[in-house]
C-alpha cells in the first residue's frame, strides 16, 4: 500500500473553488461538529449501516495474505453479496490464473445509459500485508470494535474501501435505477505482495472490463491532527515511485571456531547502517512549498510555524530540522530508502558465505530507479556489496488532470460533510495500483471521504485500526459522491 497520510499540495491551490454541476445532486449530510468531523453514535446504527457492517466484517475476516489467505475466496464472497442484490451472472466476472489460483479478483458492472459520460471504475485491492497473531494485541483476522476504532488487518488498507464499494453497488442495484454513467467495480489482488497483480492483469488481458473515463481508488482521504480535529481532505493525484533494491554480500565462509573480520553478515550490516544514516536531499518544488505554507497555516503551533518558515526559506536549517522530525513530512519532502528484509548464513556453526537484504525506496518524482541505485552505491561505498534492482522494475503513475467534472462534485460533497475542511489535490508518499492504468491512459484518483490519524493507523504494522465513525461517515460520503457523479 499504499496510502500515505502525508500529502503534498498541487500547484492547483488549496481550494479549487469548482462548482457542483446542477445535474449532480447529493443527499443530506449529517450535522458537523466544530472540529470538522460529523458526530456518530455506533450504538444506534441504521439498518443499512448494520447490513454494511456485515459485509465489512466478512471481508476483513477473510484472510487474504499471500502466505495463507485467498483473494479468490474474498472475491467470491463479495460476488455472492452482489448477486443477492440483483446482479446477474453476466454482470459479474470472477477471474484468476492457473498459476495463482488464490490470487483472483472480481469485476462487477452496473450498466448506465451513458448520458453523463463514460464508465467510472471503483477500485480496491483485496490482499493485505502479513500479520502474525503472536505479535498483535487482538486477532488480526477478527473484526474488533473497541474504543471508537475498528481493529484488524486491512481495516484501513484497504478493506473498508472495498466493502464500501460493494455496498454502494449493491444498494444502487437494489434500487433499480439506471445510472447516467456505467459503474464498474474491480476488487483485485497483489497490490501488497506483487506476486500476481490483478489490476495489471486486467489492463493487459481484459481491458474491456476496466475501460473507464476515470478510476476512484485508495490514496486520498482525510487527515486528523491526532487529537480529533480533521485538518484536510486530500484527493490523490500522484504518488512516489516504488522500487525495491537487493543488497548482497558474499565470501568463502569457513568454520565458526576460527572467526575472521571478513564476514558477509558484518559487511552487509555496515552497508545497511550507512543507508540508515543517509538522508536524500530535501525536494523543494512549487508543490511542496505551497503545501507547507498552506497546511502549516491550518496546522498551527510550532510545527505549523516551521512548515511555513521552510516554505518561505528552504535554507532555514532550524525549520527543516523541526519539520523533518515529523516522519510523514520527512517522507513527503525527499526520496526515502529503508531496509525491510534480511537473511544470511547457512549454518549455526559456519561463517556466512552470503548475506542479503532488501532496501525499499520511495522515489521523489523526477528521479529514476537507476539514478537511485547509483546513489545507494555511493552511500554504501563498498564494491563488495552488490546492489541490484529487484523485479518488477517500477512503473511511474502520470498525474491525472484536475477535471472539473470530478473535482466539482468532490468539493460540493466535502463542503456538506466537512464544512471548512479544505480539499487538497495531493501527492502520496506511498504507491498504489494507479501505476498499472497508465498504459491504458485511464486517470486514477485517490478518493476523499474516510479519515486517518497522523501515525499511520498501523497500516502494514501492528494493530491496524480505523475510526468507526470514519468508516460509516466515509461510506455515506462516498455514496453521495458516486450518486453525484453517476446519477
Amino acid at each position: 500500500m499504499s496510502r500515505s497520510l502525508r500529502t503534498a499540495l498541487t500547484a492547483a491551490g488549496l481550494l479549487l473553488g469548482l462548482a457542483l454541476p446542477a445535474s449532480a445532486q447529493v443527499v443530506s449530510a449529517p450535522t458537523i461538529t466544530t472540529q470538522g468531523v460529523p458526530p456518530f453514535d455506533a450504538a444506534r446504527l441504521r439498518p443499512d449501516q448494520t447490513a454494511f457492517r456485515e459485509t465489512f466484517r466478512e471481508l476483513v475476516e477473510t484472510d487474504t495474505t499471500l502466505s495463507n489467505g485467498s483473494c479468490t475466496l474474498a472475491a467470491e464472497r463479495m460476488a455472492a453479496r452482489l448477486r443477492a442484490a440483483g446482479f446477474t451472472d453476466d454482470q459479474l466476472t470472477l477471474f484468476s490464473t492457473p498459476e495463482f489460483p488464490k490470487n483472483g479478483g472480481l469485476v462487477a458492472v452496473l450498466p448506465g445509459d451513458g448520458s453523463a459520460g463514460g464508465p467510472i471504475l471503483l477500485l480496491a485491492h483485496l490482499d493485505v500485508v502479513e500479520a502474525r497473531r503472536a505479535d498483535w494485541t487482538r486477532d488480526p483476522f477478527t473484526l474488533v470494535e473497541e474504543g471508537g476504532y475498528f481493529y484488524a488487518r486491512g481495516v484501513a488498507d484497504t478493506k473498508a474501501l472495498g466493502a464500501v464499494w460493494v455496498d454502494i453497488l449493491a444498494r444502487l442495484r437494489s434500487e433499480g435505477r439506471t445510472p447516467r454513467r456505467t459503474l464498474k467495480l474491480a476488487l483485485t489482488c497483489g497490490e501488497e505482495s506483487g506476486a500476481f497483480n490483478g489490476a495489471q492483469w486486467l489492463v493487459a488481458n481484459r481491458p474491456d472490463l476496466i475501460q473507464a473515463d476515470f478510476v476512484l481508488n485508495e490514496g486520498g482521504g482525510g487527515e486528523t491532527d491526532g487529537q480529533g480535529r480533521l485538518i484536510v481532505q486530500s484527493l490523490q493525484v500522484g504518488e512516489k515511485t516504488y522500487q525495491d533494491y537487493g543488497l548482497t554480500t558474499a565470501n568463502a565462509g569457513g568454520h565458526s571456531s576460527i572467526p575472521i573480520r571478513d564476514n558477509a553478515i558484518y559487511q552487509l550490516a555496515e552497508a545497511l547502517l550507512k543507508v540508515r544514516d543517509h538522508d536524500f536531499p530535501i525536494e523543494m518544488t512549487d508543490t511542496t512549498r505551497t503545501y507547507l505554507a498552506r497546511s502549516g497555516a491550518v496546522m498551527g503551533g510550532e510545527l505549523g510555524a516551521a512548515m511555513q518558515a521552510l516554505s518561505a526559506n528552504p535554507a532555514d536549517a532550524a525549520a527543516e530540522a523541526r519539520v523533518t522530525q515529523d516522519r510523514g513530512l520527512n517522507s513527503l519532502l525527499r526520496t526515502t530508502c529503508v531496509g525491510t528484509m534480511i537473511e544470511g548464513g547457512h549454518a549455526n556453526n559456519a561463517l556466512p558465505q552470503r548475506a542479503a537484504a532488501v532496501v525499499n525506496c520511495r522515489i521523489f518524482p523526477g528521479h529514476d530507479v537507476q539514478e537511485i541505485r547509483d546513489a545507494l552505491a555511493q552511500v554504501v561505498a563498498d564494491p563488495g556489496v552488490q546492489i541490484t534492482l529487484i523485479d518488477p522494475v517500477a512503473l511511474t503513475a502520470a498525474p491525472p488532470p484536475l477535471d472539473p467534472a470530478l473535482i466539482g462534485p468532490i468539493e460540493a460533497v466535502t463542503a456538506r460533510y466537512f464544512p471548512g475542511v479544505p480539499v487538497i489535490p495531493a501527492m502520496s508518499t506511498g504507491a498504489t495500483d494507479a501505476v498499472h492504468f497508465a498504459p491504458a491512459g485511464i486517470p486514477v484518483y485517490g478518493v476523499t471521504g474516510l479519515w486517518f490519524d497522523p501515525d499511520g493507523n498501523g497500516q502494514h504494522g501492528l494493530n491496524e485500526r480505523v475510526e468507526v465513525a470514519s468508516v460509516y461517515v466515509g461510506r455515506d460520503y462516498l455514496t453521495d459522491l458516486v450518486r453525484a457523479l453517476a446519477f
